[in-house]
């Protein structure tokens, strides 16, 4: 199975991301990833086991788990809770958290029409909410947030709908 041009960099990059952490990207493990950075939206686990299966017809849920389970240990993929499925997360462009194991700030804009998620990386937000937490007695050690709404290209489309 092949991947575009630009899932292929982004998987090289993991390969070199898990070598640096002593870590081994398997076929399996890079086919899971592949998938889940070619799919044009968040991808679920029995979807990628539905598309793995295409190279793989043993294939079964334990394999897709395993290798999820693994990919968000080494940080190369999130899990968006409330849509039960994963994006990837290898490089950004300005590649600002290269370096700090992608323990990174990560919220995810969800837009309820399309479905199009967004990553951003929003400090300030992160900083708030570490804030928030500590007036409390709390400690976060990790926290991913995800907002529902609307994106840009949904609202031009209602607008339109509207006038």
């Amino acid at each position: 199975m092949g991947f575009s041009p630009r899932t292929e960099a982004l998987l090289d990059r993991a390969g070199a991301i898990c070598s640096d952490k002593g870590a081994r990207l398997t076929a399996i493990r890079r086919q899971v990833l592949g998938l889940i950075l070619d799919a044009p939206q968040p991808s679920g686990a029995y979807d990628l086991l539905d598309r793995l299966r295409g190279s793989h017809d043993n294939a079964a849920p334990p394999t897709v788990y395993r290798a999820l389970d693994w990919l968000l240990e080494l940080g190369l993929i999130h899990k968006l809770e409330r849509l039960s499925a994963f994006v990837g997360c290898i490089a950004h462009d300005d590649d600002a958290h290269a370096d700090c194991e992608h323990a990174h700030a990560a919220q995810f804009l969800i837009c309820r029409g399309c479905g199009r998620v967004i990553e951003i990386e929003d400090h300030e937000l992160a900083h708030a909410l570490e804030h928030a937490a500590r007036r409390v007695g709390f400690s976060v050690g990790k926290a991913t947030i995800e907002a529902e709404g609307q994106c840009s290209a949904c609202a031009t489309a209602a607008n339109k709908e509207t006038v």
